[in-house]
Parts: C-alpha cells; structure tokens; sequence
C-alpha cells in the first residue's frame, strides 16, 4: 500500500504559502491506519523502547494505538493547563508561532527508554521540547517516529543524535 496516496495536500492552509498534508485520510481507511501503526509499533519494539510518549493534538492519533500495539506504557504531552498534577514544562518554536509543553513529572522514571511519536515532522521544535522533557525527568530517548517528514524543512538537523524512523517523505 502506497500511503503517500492518501494524503491530501491543502494549499494555502493554514496560511498562504503553506501547503497543509492531510493525514485524516490515512485514519480514514483501517488498513492505511493498521500499517502506520504496525510498522510504528515494530520500530518501537526494535528500539527496545518501554514507553511510548506522543503531543496532542494529532500525535494523539497515532501514539496510543502504537502503544497499544507494541504493549507498552503511553504518557501524553500536553498544552499548558490541561494536565491536573504536577508538571515539567518546555517552551518551543514551530512553523507558525511559538508554544509551551507540558508532561506530569511522575509519569516516566529514570530507566524508561522512550520513543516520541508524531504524525509529522517539520522544524522539529515539537520533537525537540518533547526530548528536553524526557531529559528533566532523566528518562532516555531512544528513537523518533513520524509517519510523514517535510524533509524541505528540515526538522532531523537538530535532531541528529537521535534514530529516526519516517513512514512517508515529502
């Protein structure tokens, strides 16, 4: 299966001079979504990862199906103010503004091997705060999956150190 297919390019959105790919289609049809999320899960396993960490929004999409799939824990990154307890916090930049992530401080420990999941790699600022987070908590990354990568903008530059797993490249 060509996944690349599915998606929908949006120009203009969500302003002008971007061209928007759209990733619902993909959702859309169970065996589109059922391949993205084994072959995300294997890479999980063969990283040897024990948790899998994902943002909202949309890496809420593919993040706890992976975890689900490779039987490993799943903890959210948040925008600030939506997690109840204790939190660490990381300001980043992105391709439109600039934000805050937030994660529970007790929810990975210092031997969790982490995999960050996302459904799509730009800039890589997302990534990059999700990694400082894990970092403040001593846990380790261990890898980075994306089912879609702008390469155009070249997220991975910043994030060389790290092994990178992309299911489609643009």
């Amino acid at each position: 299966m060509e996944l690349k297919n599915l998606i929908i390019d949006i120009p203009n959105y969500p302003e002008q001079g971007v061209v928007f790919r759209d990733i619902t289609p993909i959702l859309n049809n169970p065996s589109a979504f059922k391949t993205v999320v084994d072959q995300l899960a294997a890479y999980a396993i063969m990283q040897k990862a024990t948790v899998i960490v994902a943002p909202e929004a949309r890496g809420f999409l593919f993040g706890p199906a992976v975890s689900y799939a490779a039987n490993l824990r799943f903890v959210p990154v948040r925008k600030v103010g939506k997690l109840p307890r204790q939190v660490v916090r990381e300001k980043y930049s992105y391709e439109y503004a600039t934000n805050e992530l937030e994660m529970h401080l007790d929810d990975l420990k210092p031997n969790d091997q982490i995999l960050i999941v996302d459904d799509v790699l730009a800039t890589g600022g997302t990534v990059q705060a999700i990694c400082n987070l894990v970092k403040k908590v001593q846990a380790t990354v261990v890898g980075l999956a994306f089912v879609v990568d702008l390469t155009y903008l070249n997220g991975k530059k910043d994030l060389g150190s790290y092994p990178i797993k992309t299911l489609i490249e643009y």
